[in-house]
């Protein structure tokens, strides 16, 4: 196994895992309240124990984190939440849409990783092929969570205004 390589790879990783733990935070905090936030708040639970699972991956590969990976990602996650929104003031439901759709991403990215790690394990012994699989059966339902949040937003963000017998909006 090429051992450079892989760090290198598992640091890319963590450095996303960072961004995404915040960014899954910050989601769920914006969303308490709401009828998502349990669903909201169970994913960024686990997005913070699959970091800490990558973290003990590494340990037990000799891969060292990288900090200014690690940094490099929680800094990419801060300037992220810059981007307009099409308010000024309040969160927009725009907002909403796209993290749960950069969440997609990162969970896809997540579950590639896992994937990775399951198929070394067939040569590589310090990695475990029975956690890999409950990693990666964890990551779907993620991404399936995800998906049906992310479709359920889609109708809130881009709803019309109902009209009333007039034509004026409601």
């Amino acid at each position: 196994m090429e051992a450079n390589l892989l760090g290198i790879y598992l640091n890319d990783h963590l450095a996303g895992a960072t961004a995404g733990v915040d960014r899954a935070r910050h989601l769920a905090r914006s969303c308490r309240g709401t009828a998502s936030a349990p669903a909201v708040e169970e994913i960024a639970t686990e997005i913070a124990q699959d970091r800490h699972s990558l973290t003990d991956l590494m340990e037990e590969l000799d891969v060292p984190a990288r900090r200014y990976k690690v940094s490099a990602g929680w800094a990419a996650e801060k300037v992220g939440r810059l981007k307009a929104n099409g308010r000024l003031v309040h969160r927009s439901p725009l907002s909403t849409l796209i993290e749960l759709e950069m969440l997609r991403v990162g969970v896809s990215g997540k579950l590639a990783c896992w994937q990775a790690l399951r198929r070394l394990s067939d040569t590589e012994g310090r990695l475990d092929p029975h956690r890999l699989d409950d990693l990666v059966r964890r990551a779907h339902r993620q991404l399936r969570t995800l998906e049906e949040l992310h479709s359920q937003q889609v109708t809130t963000t881009f709803r019309t205004p109902e009209l009333t017998g007039s034509g004026a909006p409601r």
